[in-house]
C-alpha cells in the first residue's frame, strides 16, 4: 500500500506503483507548457520513494524502485529505468534517457537530450551541457546532450561540454572539464581533461571488472 502525504499534489493521469511513498509538498504530473493537466500520462513504477518538494512533470515513464532526494526537479517526457536514484536539488531536463541502476548525486544538472546508460554513477555538483553557443540564433535546433555509456563514473564537480561521449566504464576525475570524447575504461582528469591512466592500472577496479 502506498503512502501519500496530504500536502502533496498528484494531477490526473498519474499512475503511481504499489508500495510507494510521496513526501510533503511533492508534485506529480505537472503539465508542461502547451499541455493541459492530465493530458500526458505519467507512469511511476512500484516501490518509489519521492521525497518532499520533488516536482515530476507529466509524460515521464519511470521504472520501479525510483528514489529522489528533497527538492528534485524532473521535467517532462523522460524515460527512466529501474532502481534509479536522483539526489537532493538535482535537475533532470526533458527528453532525457536514464538506464537501469543510474545513481545521480546531489546538485547535478542534466540538460535535454542526454543519455545515461545502465549503471552510470554521477557525483555531486556535476554539470552536463548541451549548447555550444547559448542564445545564438537557432540554438534550440542544435542542442546535443552527453552520452554516458554503461558503467561510466563522473567525479564530483566535473563539467561535460555538449555532445561528449563518455565510454563504457570510464572514470572522469573530480573537477575535470571534459572537452572531447573519453574512451572506454579510460581515466581522465584536469582542465581540459586528459588521459592519466586506465582502469586496468587501478587494483581496486581490476578485482571488480
Amino acid at each position: 500500500m502506498s503512502s501519500i502525504s496530504a500536502h502533496s499534489i498528484i494531477y490526473p493521469n498519474v499512475q503511481l506503483g504499489a508500495d510507494s511513498r510521496v513526501g510533503d509538498f511533492a508534485i506529480l504530473g505537472e503539465a508542461p507548457r502547451g499541455a493541459l493537466p492530465g493530458e500526458l500520462q505519467t507512469l511511476i513504477g512500484p516501490g518509489a520513494v519521492i521525497r518532499s518538494h520533488t516536482v515530476i512533470y507529466a509524460g515521464n515513464q519511470i521504472g520501479g524502485g525510483f528514489e529522489t532526494g528533497h527538492g528534485v526537479m524532473v521535467r517532462e517526457l523522460n524515460r527512466i529505468g529501474d532502481h534509479v536514484s536522483i539526489g537532493t536539488h538535482s535537475i533532470v531536463e526533458h527528453h532525457v534517457v536514464l538506464g537501469d541502476n543510474v545513481r545521480i548525486h546531489s546538485g547535478v544538472f542534466i540538460p535535454e537530450y542526454c543519455v545515461l546508460e545502465d549503471d552510470c554513477w554521477v557525483g555531486p555538483a556535476v554539470i552536463l551541457t548541451n549548447a555550444n553557443y547559448p542564445l545564438s540564433p537557432g540554438v534550440k535546433d542544435r542542442l546535443q546532450g552527453a552520452l554516458i555509456r554503461r558503467g561510466a563514473k563522473i567525479g564530483a564537480g566535473a563539467v561535460l561540454l555538449p555532445g561528449i561521449t563518455i565510454g563504457r566504464n570510464a572514470l572522469v576525475g573530480a573537477g575535470a572539464v571534459v572537452v572531447r570524447d573519453v574512451e572506454e575504461n579510460a581515466v581522465v582528469a584536469g582542465n581540459p581533461a586528459r588521459l592519466i591512466k586506465r582502469l586496468t592500472d587501478i587494483p581496486e577496479y581490476q578485482s571488480k571488472e
